[in-house]
Formats: structure tokens, C-alpha cells, sequence
């Protein structure tokens, strides 16, 4: 039997309760166990005895120790940190994402971490990979433009990653996919423009390269041709899902002669971009210009005239990839995990004057 030795009165002094340097080392000497019992302790192991836990315990908060959410893996061999991979630029999508996100992790013991990557970039894979495997990841939560990368979701499998997939329509097994269900959403926003009387509409869509920009301006077009309306190719444009290509998008299309008098874009920050290119054109919104956007971020509400636009509510969409991910230690799910966007009528759309 092996008999730690007594914490010296010398040791306890250097380390005093407000210092706020203790480590799991620390708590392990000072309670006279080993790393890894600390390490059962935090988390909740039936294998650790009441009183070493109680005693464990105490000395955690006598001295101010926080569990490095890595040091908690030592007992289980995995960590408890979840990675959310993006390539998306779209700022306040992403702060979204991570609010729902940690909506979903409070309380649990798991921590986020994220990671930044370019999926045009060679190799972006690899770099993927050499995240997950390094951090030790419980799992990620892939949001559009690397969730619709079907290499990118082979590769977790084969190194065994837990990975959730958010993307605009089904593309992996329902415990690994949250669909959002774009195309219905890009029809609701050309049947809303129809109804008030428009008939000259233009498009800003996202980069083709992200399948819900194919989805929100497909289901566009096709939803004014059931309704007789046909979007010409002049009047689409291929944003990248920025402020500037709003406004580059909205200038070529307003200085046609048969100019728009209602316009979609493919999110909100398109959307603000085309209100600053009227604003310089000379062009009211909506007294001239109807304009409808995609997100309903902040953004929306604070633009004047408030902004009609698609609500997709971002920080749900967060907390339920989330939720679906923890969910994955226990039985597969077998019905797919969506959420439905909808209409936000607000202040920049009118019928169109006459004439």
C-alpha cells in the first residue's frame, strides 16, 4: 500500500486560499490522493470513497480551484470540450451560434471551443482534424459551409468525432443533422413580395458555394414562377453574403431602366448593404423600393425603416445542435431535428406605386 506523504505547513503557506493558483496537482497533494481520484471527483465517479470526496471537495473551494475542462477527461479518457468549426462570414450569425451553443452547455461540465477555418484553402481538412484529435474533443457542431462538406463529415467518422451537421436540407443520418429548411423560407419571402402587388424583383443571393444560398434563392425563383413571375438572370446577383456585396448587388440592379420595385436578399447584411446603395441612389425604401432580408438579426430591427425579413432564430438553432450533440451517448435518434424559418413583416415593404 502506497502512503502519501503529509502535506508540509510550508506548502500550504505558499499556496493560500487567495492566491488562485491551486491545480488539480495541488488539490491531489493537499487532500493526500492521487490525480486521478482528484480527477474522479469532479467527476462525480461512484468510484471515490464519501469522505475522500468530501474532503476533496472542500479543499477545491478552500483554495479556488476551477477543473481545467481537459484535466476532467484524465478519468474517462476524453475531454469535456465542444468545438464549433465554421467558415462563415457572417459575424453576428456566428456570436448567435455560440450564444445557443452555451445556452445548451451551462450546467453540464462541458466548455466551447471554436475553430476558424477557410474551406477554400488546401488542406482545411487535415487542419480539422489535427483540432479535434489534439483537444481531445467530446465532439463539434459544423455550421454551414463546412457542414455541407461530406469529406469533412467521412473524415470525423473515421476518426471516431461525434460531429452535428446544421445545414439548409438532410445530408447525414437524423442524430447528426439539424436542417433549417431555407428553400420553404426563400418561398415564403417571394410569396410575401407577390401578394403586395410586385412584379419587377430582384435577387442578391449568397455565394453558390453555400448550399443555403442555392436554397433560399432557388426556392425564390420557383415560388414566383408557380406564381407567374419570372426572375430573369439580370436581375440576380451573386453576393458573398456581406455588407459590400449588398451594396455592389443593389447598384447594378437599380441602374437598370426597368429597375426593381422590390428587391431579396439573401441575409440581413445584404440587405443593409442595398439600403445604403438607395440611400446614394436617391431611391426610398419603401416608398420606391420594397426590400426583404434573411436572418433577422439585430441588424433588422435597428435599420430605418425596420426591415422585413426571414426569421431564422440563430441562437436556437445553437442550443438544439448542442443539445443534439450530448444526446449522442445514448440511443440514435431516427427523426431529423429541424427548425422552421418564417416571415417578419416590418417597415421597408409596401405595394409597389403605381405606374
Amino acid at each position: 500500500m502506497t502512503v502519501k506523504s503529509p502535506v508540509s505547513s510550508k506548502s500550504r503557506a505558499a499556496l493560500s486560499p487567495t492566491s488562485g493558483k491551486a491545480t488539480i496537482n495541488d488539490i491531489a497533494r493537499l487532500a493526500g490522493v492521487s490525480k486521478k481520484t482528484v480527477s474522479r471527483v469532479i467527476n462525480d465517479s461512484p468510484l471515490v470513497k464519501p469522505d475522500t470526496r468530501t474532503k476533496v471537495h472542500a479543499l477545491m473551494r478552500e483554495y479556488g480551484y476551477v477543473p481545467d475542462p481537459q484535466a476532467r477527461g484524465l478519468a474517462f479518457r476524453r475531454s469535456f470540450l465542444i468545438g464549433l468549426v465554421f467558415d462563415n462570414p457572417t459575424a453576428q450569425y456566428i456570436v448567435n451560434i455560440q450564444y445557443g451553443v452555451l445556452d445548451a452547455l451551462r450546467d453540464s461540465g462541458y466548455e466551447l471551443v471554436v475553430h476558424p477555418c477557410d474551406s477554400k484553402s488546401e488542406g482545411y481538412i487535415d487542419g480539422i482534424r489535427r483540432f479535434v484529435q489534439q483537444q481531445k474533443l467530446h465532439g463539434v457542431i459544423l455550421i454551414p459551409r463546412v457542414s455541407e462538406d461530406q469529406a469533412l463529415a467521412e473524415t470525423l467518422r473515421a476518426i471516431e468525432c461525434r460531429y452535428v451537421r446544421i445545414a439548409s436540407i438532410p445530408l447525414d443520418d437524423a442524430g447528426r443533422m439539424l436542417v433549417t429548411h431555407d428553400r420553404e423560407a426563400g418561398a415564403e419571402a417571394a410569396n410575401y413580395l407577390e401578394s403586395l402587388g410586385h412584379r419587377r424583383i430582384g435577387l442578391i443571393t449568397g455565394p453558390r458555394r453555400y448550399r443555403s444560398s442555392i436554397e433560399r434563392g432557388e426556392g425564390f425563383v420557383d415560388a414566383l414562377a408557380r406564381r407567374g413571375i419570372q426572375v430573369s438572370p439580370e436581375r440576380i446577383y451573386e453576393g458573398g453574403y456581406t455588407f459590400e456585396s449588398g451594396v455592389a448587388g443593389a447598384e447594378q440592379l437599380l441602374a437598370r431602366p426597368d429597375r426593381p420595385t422590390a428587391i431579396f436578399a439573401c441575409n440581413d447584411e445584404m440587405a443593409a448593404g442595398v439600403y445604403k446603395a438607395a440611400q446614394r441612389m436617391g431611391i426610398s425604401i419603401p416608398g420606391e423600393l420594397s426590400v426583404v432580408g434573411y436572418d433577422d438579426s439585430p441588424l433588422a430591427s435597428q435599420l430605418w425603416p425596420a426591415l422585413s425579413t426571414i426569421r431564422l432564430p440563430v441562437r436556437d438553432v445553437g442550443r438544439q445542435a448542442a443539445a443534439l450533440l450530448l444526446a449522442q451517448e445514448g440511443a440514435a435518434s431516427t427523426v431529423t431535428t429541424s427548425v422552421t424559418p418564417h416571415l417578419v413583416a416590418r417597415d421597408s415593404c409596401m405595394p409597389p406605386q403605381a405606374g
